[in-house]
């Protein structure tokens, strides 16, 4: 009997996990039902055999999702896989991914499972969870549910008839993250007066996030408010600044805001219409977290794509910097091994450890505002705070991902390229976990010069992987 092409893709060096959980195009491997629900069964049975478990007894997941179209089919499958391992629904709809970590630890809930490709277009979709402590899971764990799916037949783990678990929708979900987020901002401080841009690429915060700036007292302009369901980051949000920038200007807005499709990351723009990218915001929490002695063992940690100026902003500051892996899971796993309690990426997952499990847009930007509250100072003025290091970034479109090493010629292309950066410089080539890309990071003092490295390294690989 010949095998279904999700027999095929199943096998038993199935490779679900990328760097923040599993994603993939809509009904294409593996975002299809019958892959998603076995998704669902191998969670279901990690809980059943407490190689998940929570500190109450019940087996509880909450499910929360984006904005787009396929998460309503992704959203069943996986409640069905789970209720059929004997495991307790609970739907959110759409909410923040960091909203989903502080109401799996809040609730007791055994896991939290965010439906969400985060910055991607619509068409893709995906798939994080979180642990019973809001954290997302170890690799050791995703390793597990791999091993599960790719099992011929789940159905002889299956519990009997009467333990089939049941699904149903928390509708004061949002009330509750609400209230969370803005416990953040200071109870002696208001937004009265402040007027912000803000755009929520049509995606989870699309209701929260506006709610939370209003409720402070700020004017909201929106912008990327009206999810439809294929318009998610569509132009819009984080990844496209310069639409937010133009509004700031000619709304003459104090600040302005933009969250991703799911909300755990942010870009800022000054009330110039500069835009400030993670590195922005982290050296200005971080120096006025240390003013206040709030900034633990006076440390920060990013990843290795954050701005060497920010590095030695913080070396003159007295803040000992720390790099990880890129991806905001290995700076929380940093923090939390070392009790630090604020990292992130360039890129705007900004981790505040004292008030979320990962990344949240919308508690960092409240964090920039209680800034600028308590200091009295503009955008413009706190974010002008180190000088950058020219960086050209190229995405370049991959089929096949193979041990660069291994490509004839690429050694000597890269000792070439460092040769001529010399000590000014730096090379950062690495493989997208989320995307089918490959990333080219150059960084130095002269930005043709750079540009021009990137180009030649982003051309040779390009041609090597297509």
């Amino acid at each position: 009997m010949s095998q279904s092409p999700i027999q095929k893709n199943t096998n038993k060096n199935t490779k679900l996990f990328g760097t923040d959980g599993i994603r993939g195009t809509s009904n294409q491997f593996p975002m299809v039902p019958d892959v998603v629900v076995k998704i669902g069964q191998a969670i279901g049975y990690l809980i059943r055999t407490k190689k998940i478990a929570s500190s109450s007894s019940a087996n509880k997941v909450v499910i929360g999702k984006d904005t787009r179209l396929s998460g309503y089919m992704i959203e069943q499958a996986l409640s069905s896989g789970l209720n059929s391992m004997g495991i307790y629904v609970q739907l959110v709809g759409p909410l923040p991914t960091p909203g989903i970590g502080y109401l799996t630890r809040t609730m007791r809930a055994a896991a939290g499972i965010v439906i969400s490709a985060s910055h991607n277009a619509y068409q893709d979709n995906g798939i994080k969870i979180f642990g019973p402590s809001g954290f997302k899971l170890d690799d050791t764990l995703e390793k597990e549910i791999e091993a599960l799916v790719a099992q011929d037949d789940l159905l002889k783990l299956l519990p009997p008839s009467k333990e089939i678990g049941r699904t149903k929708r928390i509708e004061d979900a949002q009330g509750r993250y609400i209230v969370h987020a803005k416990s953040v901002f200071p109870l002696e401080n208001s937004l009265d007066g402040m007027r912000i841009v803000l755009d929520t690429a049509h995606g989870a915060a699309y209701k929260v996030a506006p709610a939370i700036f209003e409720e402070l007292g700020a004017e909201v302009i929106l912008l990327g408010s009206q999810p439809n369901g294929i318009n998610i980051n569509d132009k819009s949000g984080a990844l496209h600044p310069a639409n937010i920038a133009q509004a700031v200007v000619q709304y003459r807005a104090d600040v302005g805001i933009g969250l991703d499709g799911d909300a755990d990351r942010i870009i800022m723009v000054d009330e110039n219409g500069k835009i400030l990218n993670g590195d922005h915001i982290l050296a200005i929490c971080a120096i006025h977290m240390k003013n206040k002695n709030q900034l633990k063992n006076n440390t920060l940690v990013v990843t290795q794509m954050s701005n060497f100026g920010l590095e030695k902003k913080m070396k003159e500051e007295g803040i000992k910097v720390i790099k990880t892996n890129v991806g905001d899971k290995y700076v929380v796993e940093e923090m939390r091994k070392n009790n630090y309690n604020l990292g992130g990426e360039q890129s705007g997952h900004i981790i505040f450890l004292d008030h979320s499990t990962t990344g949240d847009g919308t508690v960092a930007g409240l964090s920039v505002l209680a800034v600028m509250r308590e200091t009295g100072k503009k955008m413009s003025e706190l974010s002008n705070i180190f000088q950058e290091m020219p960086q050209v970034l190229i995405n370049c479109r991959v089929r096949h991902r193979v041990e660069l090493s291994e490509i004839a010629g690429y050694k000597d292309l890269i000792s070439k390229k460092e040769k001529q950066l010399g000590n000014d410089g730096r090379l950062f080539i690495r493989f997208s976990g989320t995307e089918p890309l490959i990333r080219v990071l150059v960084e130095g003092t002269n930005k043709n010069e750079i540009t021009q490295i990137a180009e030649d390294i982003a051309s040779f690989l390009e041609k090597e992987l297509s």
